[in-house]
């Protein structure tokens, strides 16, 4: 199995000058970019999704009931 280096070799590659920098005029074009940001905006949501705000009012309510009942557990 061989391995190949992906860079090429600064001797050899043309526009370099000596040192390996680029001469003006030889610069490539912009690369695409995976950063974030480099896309087009898009805003951020706000607030909660509906699933998650339900299931939390509805543990809200439940734990509510527990205490209710148990107040009236205990007054009787």
């Amino acid at each position: 199995m061989s391995t190949s280096n992906p860079d090429p070799d600064p001797r050899t590659t043309p526009g370099l000058e000596p040192g390996g920098s680029v001469p003006p005029g030889e610069t490539p074009p912009g690369e695409a970019s995976t950063a974030s940001g480099a896309g087009p905006y898009r805003p951020l949501k706000l607030g909660w999704g509906k699933g998650p705000l339900a299931l939390v009012i509805a543990l809200a309510l439940l734990v509510a009931l527990f205490f209710l009942a148990y107040a009236i557990v205990l007054a009787v």
